[in-house]
């Protein structure tokens, strides 16, 4: 069962050092983004150099830093799910030595009366995707603990969200109504493919992660509405929103 699959009483095959060498310092925070339209728009207002790449046979990711503020940022576009999430977030730690690391995306509503014109922070995610197992005892939840830091921020910038739990899925197609209203009964306002298998990457290194969401497409009325979708990904007031976060975690 994959509920089995938390091991900590033996030691990992393979480690990123068999990969890469030695672990490197360059900067404490990262932002992880999964829009490259975003990536890009960040690399064109500051001066981002190349420090490191994430191997990968399908393509390399480059992990960039900038200067602001006085402290340096590091900035890499992720792919969609919670294993590339949590490798990204592991190997960046070991590139570039990041160990806070601030991730935004799009997300599904679940209660669109919640969270329209509002971000998502998430205080929980359910975890119906197959990465956390491996990082963390069973549980249908994990706890997001970065939650409140992200909701004092907001607070301080007077940026409007509503906190709730969201449900973590790998399974886009296979989101049924059935399982939105589990879920909504629960107490999940939002579904998203990253949030608990990244947390569960985390917590068991002891890293941070501040995690906030963008509604965009709608799943909880008679028909499904996609409308919002691109704006939810690609929105450059996110990025902005995750430098005053970097600044002050």
């Amino acid at each position: 069962m994959i509920t089995d699959s938390f091991d900590i009483k033996t030691e990992a095959i393979i480690t990123p050092e068999d990969y890469y060498g030695p672990q490197k310092h360059i900067c404490d925070v990262c932002i992880v983004t999964f829009s490259k339209v975003i990536l890009e728009e960040a690399l064109s207002i500051f001066e981002c150099r190349k420090d490191a790449e994430i191997g990968s046979c399908a393509g390399n990711i480059p992990i960039y830093t900038f200067e602001h503020g006085g402290m340096r940022i590091g900035i890499l576009l992720c792919n969609i799910g919670s294993v590339a999430a949590g490798v990204n977030v592991t190997e960046a730690n070991w590139l570039i030595g990041a160990t806070k690391f601030i991730m935004f995306g799009s997300a599904g509503s679940l209660d669109a009366e919640a969270t329209a014109g509002k971000y998502v922070v998430p205080t929980k995610a359910y975890r119906d995707e197959g990465m956390s197992y491996h990082y963390a005892p069973p549980s249908d939840y994990i706890d997001v603990k970065g939650a409140d830091k992200v909701s004092q921020v907001f607070d301080e910038l007077g940026i409007p969200y509503v906190k709730g739990y969201c449900w973590t899925t790998d399974t886009w197609y296979r989101e049924t109504r059935g399982l939105m209203e589990k879920r909504k009964t629960e107490g999940c306002i939002a579904v998203d493919m990253e949030v608990s298998g990244a947390q569960a990457v985390c917590d068991f290194y002891g890293f941070e992660l501040y995690d906030f969401l963008e509604t965009g497409d709608v799943l909880d009325l008679p028909e499904y509405q996609v409308e919002g979708l691109y704006e939810a990904n690609h929105n450059m007031d996110k990025f902005h929103i995750a430098i005053e976060l970097a600044k002050r975690v």
